[in-house]
Protein backbone atom coordinates (compact mmCIF):
# COMPACT_ATOMS: atom_id res chain seq x y z
CA UNK A 1 0.00 0.00 0.00
CA UNK A 2 1.26 3.05 -1.18
CA UNK A 3 2.02 5.70 2.04
CA UNK A 4 2.87 8.97 0.19
CA UNK A 5 0.00 11.44 1.45
CA UNK A 6 -0.81 12.18 -2.18
CA UNK A 7 -1.41 9.65 -5.00
CA UNK A 8 -1.14 11.22 -8.10
CA UNK A 9 -2.32 8.61 -11.37
CA UNK A 10 -2.58 9.18 -14.79
CA UNK A 11 -5.10 7.30 -16.73
CA UNK A 12 -4.67 8.89 -20.56
CA UNK A 13 -6.38 12.07 -20.47
CA UNK A 14 -7.39 12.04 -16.88
CA UNK A 15 -5.03 13.08 -14.27
CA UNK A 16 -6.38 12.51 -10.56
CA UNK A 17 -5.13 13.90 -7.34
CA UNK A 18 -6.34 11.98 -4.33
CA UNK A 19 -5.27 13.18 -1.20
CA UNK A 20 -4.49 10.03 0.98
CA UNK A 21 -3.81 10.17 4.68
CA UNK A 22 -6.86 8.22 5.67
CA UNK A 23 -6.06 7.91 9.51
CA UNK A 24 -6.14 12.16 9.55
CA UNK A 25 -9.24 12.35 7.38
CA UNK A 26 -6.66 14.03 5.04
CA UNK A 27 -5.94 16.70 7.28
CA UNK A 28 -3.25 18.54 5.42
CA UNK A 29 0.88 18.70 6.82
CA UNK A 30 3.82 20.33 5.69
CA UNK A 31 4.66 16.60 3.81
CA UNK A 32 1.32 16.76 2.34
CA UNK A 33 1.14 20.24 1.18
CA UNK A 34 4.87 19.90 -0.84
CA UNK A 35 3.62 16.74 -2.24
CA UNK A 36 0.12 18.32 -3.68
CA UNK A 37 2.20 21.32 -5.00
CA UNK A 38 4.70 18.67 -6.70
CA UNK A 39 1.79 17.01 -8.02
CA UNK A 40 -0.28 19.94 -9.56
CA UNK A 41 3.15 21.12 -10.81
CA UNK A 42 3.30 17.44 -12.53
CA UNK A 43 -0.07 18.17 -13.82
CA UNK A 44 0.42 21.49 -15.58
CA UNK A 45 3.46 20.16 -17.56
CA UNK A 46 1.90 17.23 -18.74
CA UNK A 47 0.33 17.96 -22.02
CA UNK A 48 -1.85 14.69 -22.28
CA UNK A 49 -4.00 16.07 -18.95
CA UNK A 50 -7.69 17.05 -20.32
CA UNK A 51 -8.97 16.83 -16.92
CA UNK A 52 -8.01 16.80 -13.06
CA UNK A 53 -10.02 15.14 -10.45
CA UNK A 54 -9.37 15.51 -6.73
CA UNK A 55 -10.44 13.01 -4.53
CA UNK A 56 -10.02 11.90 -1.27
CA UNK A 57 -9.15 8.04 0.81
CA UNK A 58 -10.93 6.86 3.12
CA UNK A 59 -13.99 8.20 4.96
CA UNK A 60 -13.68 12.14 4.06
CA UNK A 61 -12.30 14.14 1.50
CA UNK A 62 -10.28 16.56 3.89
CA UNK A 63 -10.95 17.63 7.17
CA UNK A 64 -8.85 20.27 7.16
CA UNK A 65 -5.18 20.96 8.33
CA UNK A 66 -3.67 19.10 10.79
CA UNK A 67 -4.19 20.34 14.67
CA UNK A 68 -1.06 18.22 15.67
CA UNK A 69 1.04 20.44 13.48
CA UNK A 70 -0.44 23.58 14.61
CA UNK A 71 -0.19 22.54 18.60
CA UNK A 72 3.65 21.52 17.95
CA UNK A 73 5.11 23.69 15.23
CA UNK A 74 3.26 26.75 15.32
CA UNK A 75 5.76 28.02 13.15
CA UNK A 76 6.18 26.02 10.04
CA UNK A 77 2.33 26.32 9.76
CA UNK A 78 2.90 29.32 7.42
CA UNK A 79 6.00 28.54 5.40
CA UNK A 80 5.68 25.16 5.22
CA UNK A 81 2.34 24.17 4.65
CA UNK A 82 0.25 27.81 3.87
CA UNK A 83 2.89 28.83 1.38
CA UNK A 84 2.76 25.69 -1.02
CA UNK A 85 -0.63 25.17 -0.61
CA UNK A 86 -1.03 28.86 -1.95
CA UNK A 87 1.14 28.01 -4.81
CA UNK A 88 -0.42 25.20 -5.61
CA UNK A 89 -4.15 26.81 -5.58
CA UNK A 90 -2.44 29.20 -7.70
CA UNK A 91 -1.49 26.70 -10.39
CA UNK A 92 -5.14 25.15 -10.13
CA UNK A 93 -6.35 28.14 -10.84
CA UNK A 94 -4.36 28.56 -14.13
CA UNK A 95 -4.59 25.38 -15.63
CA UNK A 96 -6.67 25.47 -18.80
CA UNK A 97 -8.59 21.96 -18.03
CA UNK A 98 -11.22 21.61 -16.05
CA UNK A 99 -10.75 20.67 -12.33
CA UNK A 100 -13.37 18.56 -10.60
CA UNK A 101 -13.53 17.85 -7.27
CA UNK A 102 -15.38 14.26 -6.33
CA UNK A 103 -16.25 14.57 -2.34
CA UNK A 104 -17.62 12.71 0.35
CA UNK A 105 -17.81 12.80 4.12
CA UNK A 106 -16.01 15.73 5.81
CA UNK A 107 -15.17 18.48 3.51
CA UNK A 108 -14.09 21.30 6.47
CA UNK A 109 -12.08 24.30 7.06
CA UNK A 110 -8.72 23.52 3.89
CA UNK A 111 -10.72 20.92 2.56
CA UNK A 112 -13.63 22.95 1.66
CA UNK A 113 -11.36 25.79 0.59
CA UNK A 114 -9.99 23.58 -1.66
CA UNK A 115 -13.17 22.11 -3.37
CA UNK A 116 -14.79 25.83 -3.36
CA UNK A 117 -11.39 26.35 -5.82
CA UNK A 118 -12.34 23.64 -7.96
CA UNK A 119 -14.61 24.41 -11.42
CA UNK A 120 -16.95 21.60 -11.06
CA UNK A 121 -17.86 19.52 -7.43
CA UNK A 122 -19.80 16.25 -7.57
CA UNK A 123 -21.08 15.54 -4.21
CA UNK A 124 -21.86 12.10 -2.14
CA UNK A 125 -24.90 12.18 -0.47
CA UNK A 126 -23.42 11.84 2.89
CA UNK A 127 -21.28 14.64 2.30
CA UNK A 128 -20.91 17.49 5.29
CA UNK A 129 -19.21 20.70 4.58
CA UNK A 130 -17.74 23.13 7.76
CA UNK A 131 -16.16 26.68 6.96
CA UNK A 132 -14.07 25.49 10.34
CA UNK A 133 -11.84 28.07 10.76
CA UNK A 134 -13.39 30.13 13.21
CA UNK A 135 -13.19 27.03 15.65
CA UNK A 136 -9.42 27.22 15.46
CA UNK A 137 -9.69 31.24 16.62
CA UNK A 138 -8.21 31.63 12.94
CA UNK A 139 -9.93 33.46 9.79
CA UNK A 140 -9.13 31.38 6.57
CA UNK A 141 -6.76 30.41 4.15
CA UNK A 142 -6.59 28.67 0.35
CA UNK A 143 -8.30 31.88 -1.36
CA UNK A 144 -12.16 30.75 0.81
CA UNK A 145 -12.63 34.53 1.18
CA UNK A 146 -11.89 34.64 -2.69
CA UNK A 147 -14.18 32.23 -3.89
CA UNK A 148 -16.95 31.84 -1.67
CA UNK A 149 -18.64 35.45 -1.93
CA UNK A 150 -18.33 34.16 -5.74
CA UNK A 151 -20.31 31.46 -5.29
CA UNK A 152 -22.99 32.81 -3.34
CA UNK A 153 -22.79 36.20 -2.54
CA UNK A 154 -21.59 37.89 0.42
CA UNK A 155 -24.12 37.91 3.02
CA UNK A 156 -24.58 34.40 2.55
CA UNK A 157 -20.75 33.54 2.70
CA UNK A 158 -20.22 35.85 5.93
CA UNK A 159 -23.32 33.73 7.49
CA UNK A 160 -21.23 30.17 6.21
CA UNK A 161 -17.84 31.72 7.46
CA UNK A 162 -19.19 33.36 10.96
CA UNK A 163 -21.87 30.85 12.08
CA UNK A 164 -19.41 27.33 11.47
CA UNK A 165 -23.07 25.68 10.95
CA UNK A 166 -22.36 22.02 9.16
CA UNK A 167 -23.93 22.36 5.68
CA UNK A 168 -25.41 18.97 4.27
CA UNK A 169 -25.28 18.19 0.58
CA UNK A 170 -28.49 18.53 -0.09
CA UNK A 171 -28.00 22.56 1.22
CA UNK A 172 -25.07 23.28 -0.47
CA UNK A 173 -26.57 21.77 -3.72
CA UNK A 174 -29.62 24.89 -2.85
CA UNK A 175 -26.86 26.84 -1.70
CA UNK A 176 -24.24 26.47 -5.29
CA UNK A 177 -21.43 24.82 -3.23
CA UNK A 178 -21.76 21.88 -5.58
CA UNK A 179 -23.10 20.88 -8.76
CA UNK A 180 -24.47 17.74 -8.66
CA UNK A 181 -25.33 15.12 -5.70
CA UNK A 182 -25.17 11.42 -5.59
CA UNK A 183 -25.70 8.36 -3.86
CA UNK A 184 -22.23 7.75 -2.06
CA UNK A 185 -22.63 4.10 -3.93
CA UNK A 186 -22.42 5.92 -7.14
CA UNK A 187 -19.89 9.07 -6.51
CA UNK A 188 -17.15 6.81 -8.12
CA UNK A 189 -18.96 6.28 -11.57
CA UNK A 190 -20.98 9.54 -11.77
CA UNK A 191 -17.33 10.76 -11.60
CA UNK A 192 -16.14 8.84 -13.63
CA UNK A 193 -19.11 9.79 -16.39
CA UNK A 194 -18.18 13.19 -16.00
CA UNK A 195 -14.74 13.13 -16.34
CA UNK A 196 -15.09 11.21 -19.17
CA UNK A 197 -17.34 13.76 -21.20
CA UNK A 198 -15.29 16.67 -20.28
CA UNK A 199 -11.77 14.84 -21.61
CA UNK A 200 -13.33 14.23 -24.85
CA UNK A 201 -14.46 17.79 -25.74
CA UNK A 202 -12.22 20.69 -27.65
CA UNK A 203 -9.30 21.40 -24.92
CA UNK A 204 -8.56 24.71 -26.18
CA UNK A 205 -11.79 25.96 -26.15
CA UNK A 206 -12.51 24.50 -22.26
CA UNK A 207 -9.15 26.63 -21.30
CA UNK A 208 -10.54 29.98 -23.19
CA UNK A 209 -13.73 29.54 -21.32
CA UNK A 210 -12.22 28.83 -18.08
CA UNK A 211 -9.99 31.30 -18.41
CA UNK A 212 -12.76 33.89 -19.59
CA UNK A 213 -15.13 33.05 -16.46
CA UNK A 214 -12.48 33.21 -13.90
CA UNK A 215 -10.84 36.41 -15.04
CA UNK A 216 -14.13 37.67 -16.14
CA UNK A 217 -14.89 39.83 -11.96
CA UNK A 218 -11.90 41.79 -12.93
CA UNK A 219 -12.93 43.02 -16.18
CA UNK A 220 -15.90 45.98 -17.11
CA UNK A 221 -18.11 44.01 -20.03
CA UNK A 222 -16.13 46.35 -22.51
CA UNK A 223 -12.54 44.67 -21.82
CA UNK A 224 -14.23 41.01 -21.41
CA UNK A 225 -16.10 41.45 -24.85
CA UNK A 226 -12.38 42.08 -25.92
CA UNK A 227 -11.11 39.15 -24.14
CA UNK A 228 -13.92 37.05 -25.51
CA UNK A 229 -13.07 38.39 -29.19
CA UNK A 230 -9.29 37.02 -28.64
CA UNK A 231 -10.24 34.04 -26.89
CA UNK A 232 -12.57 32.95 -29.82
CA UNK A 233 -9.85 33.77 -32.36
CA UNK A 234 -7.55 31.59 -30.52
CA UNK A 235 -10.11 29.05 -30.98
CA UNK A 236 -10.67 29.18 -34.41
CA UNK A 237 -7.09 29.24 -35.25
CA UNK A 238 -7.01 25.94 -33.56
CA UNK A 239 -7.26 22.53 -35.03
CA UNK A 240 -10.05 21.33 -32.53
CA UNK A 241 -12.52 24.15 -34.56
CA UNK A 242 -11.49 22.61 -37.73
CA UNK A 243 -12.57 19.62 -36.55
CA UNK A 244 -15.75 20.58 -34.80
CA UNK A 245 -16.78 22.27 -37.85
CA UNK A 246 -16.13 19.54 -40.20
CA UNK A 247 -17.91 17.43 -37.53
CA UNK A 248 -21.10 19.28 -37.23
CA UNK A 249 -21.18 19.71 -41.44
CA UNK A 250 -20.67 16.20 -42.22
CA UNK A 251 -23.36 15.10 -39.00
CA UNK A 252 -20.34 13.07 -37.12
CA UNK A 253 -18.68 13.58 -33.69
CA UNK A 254 -16.56 15.39 -33.52
CA UNK A 255 -13.07 13.61 -32.25
CA UNK A 256 -10.66 15.82 -30.15
CA UNK A 257 -6.81 14.23 -30.46
CA UNK A 258 -8.34 10.91 -30.72
CA UNK A 259 -10.49 10.39 -27.03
Amino acid sequence: MNDSPILLHHQGPVSTIRFNRPEAMNAINSEMAAAFLSACQEVAARRQTRVLVLTGEGRGFMAGGDIAQFRDTPDSVVPDLIEPMNQAMLLLSELDVPVVASVQGAVAGAGMSIALACDIVIAASNTNFNFAYLKLGASCDLGASWHLPRLVGLRTALEIALLNEPIDATQALTLGLVNKVVPSSQLASVTECLVGRLSRSAPVAQGQLKRLMRQSFARDLDHQLEAEKIGFSRCMDSPDFQEAVSAFLEKRQANFGGH
